[in-house]
């Protein structure tokens, strides 16, 4: 009788598991299996920055291409975490895609390319530069690392605000506590001109700039507008001292488990969009320039060529301490000409 019993147990339990199972693979997040794969990206970009405009771009047209197989929804302004974080989400699987641009040389040595002070001279350029690395290099890098690089958008070139005065030269950074991404070599590029960096998340810079924590920042003008720091900052100069491409960075596992046709898809909307994300940079650049003057910051062009004779030692470091870093320095600053 107790083996009967037993017996009985057993079998409601291994029932019970079964349907579990079969109710687990037609049912995910609360969807049917016949529902539309739900794809999430996150960014960190506050609504009216180049990354919003870029990632929604990129939606629209995925999602009309998709129809009713996969749906891309999108989530910016920090809201499934910042860039770290959403590095770290990207290989447990819980978003489908990111969009990070700095944070990458804290990925993988080779993307401190793009850390390079002037380094990138224009769009074409860094097409090129796309054209001769983008695959061997960099899409190496991310595979080593358990990612893959679906295409190549961009943050923007970079420039200084602060509080204190406006940027000239280099030496007037001295002293000056600024905000720059979590990335080794942008630190040693502001040490190496006599800031104070303070890496910091993008979503904290603000609260940090009004309350006095930092006196500054860097960052493409999209960036700037968008997060409102010109009603927290004094001064804009236009150094223009690092372009930073942003990456439409996957998991290599999880999306390898996409159907073949949704990845296709996705690949090809991403880098058919980079065109889109460049154009529209490229406006955002003049047209963004403008209304920053116009709502009373304070606008200085810096003397470029004083912060490239100040910034050999960064080259000379990343050309010794990373493996083939000189290699990849020639070959960049190559392909410029």
């Amino acid at each position: 009788m107790k083996n009967m019993i037993k017996a009985t147990v057993i079998s409601a339990a291994v029932t019970a598991f079964a349907v579990g199972a079969l109710a687990g693979s037609a049912w995910t997040n609360g969807a049917k299996a016949d529902d539309p794969i739900i794809l999430k990206f996150g960014h960190v970009g506050q609504p009216g920055s180049l990354f919003a405009a870029s990632v929604e771009e990129f939606a629209a047209r995925a999602n009309e291409k998709l129809g009713d197989k996969a749906e891309v929804q999108v989530f910016g302004a920090s809201q499934l975490g910042k860039d770290k974080e959403l590095l770290q989400k990207l290989k447990l699987g819980q978003v489908t895609f990111a969009l990070p641009s700095s944070v990458m040389s804290s990925v993988a040595d080779e993307f401190g390319i793009f850390e390079m002070p002037y380094i990138i001279k224009d769009r074409e350029h860094m097409k090129k530069v796309q054209d001769a690395i983008g695959e061997d290099v960099l899409q190496k890098a991310a595979n080593d690392n358990g990612y893959q690089i679906l295409s190549y958008w961009e943050n923007g070139f970079r420039n200084i605000t602060n509080n204190t005065r406006p940027i000239n030269t280099p030496a007037d950074l001295e002293g000056i506590k600024l905000r720059t991404p979590k990335g080794e070599w942008r630190v040693k590029m502001f040490k190496l001109y006599g800031a104070n960096p303070t890496p910091m998340a993008f979503s904290e810079v603000f609260t940090a700039l009004k309350t006095g924590v930092i006196d500054g920042q860097e960052n493409p003008y999209a960036q700037i507008w968008s997060a409102k720091f010109q009603e927290v900052q004094d001064y804009l100069s236009v150094t223009g001292h690092v372009y930073t491409p942003a990456y439409v960075l996957v998991s290599q596992d999880h999306f390898a488990d996409l159907p073949e046709d949704v990845q296709q898809i996705l690949i090809e909307t991403a880098q058919e969009t980079q065109a889109f994300v460049y154009d529209t940079a490229a406006q955002m650049e003049t047209d963004l320039l403008s209304k920053l003057e116009a709502g009373g910051i304070a606008v200085n062009t810096a003397d470029k060529d004083a912060f490239i004779s100040a910034s050999q030692p960064i080259y000379e470091d990343f050309a010794s301490s990373v493996e083939g870093g000189g290699e990849l320095i020639e070959t960049v600053q190559g392909l410029a000409n």
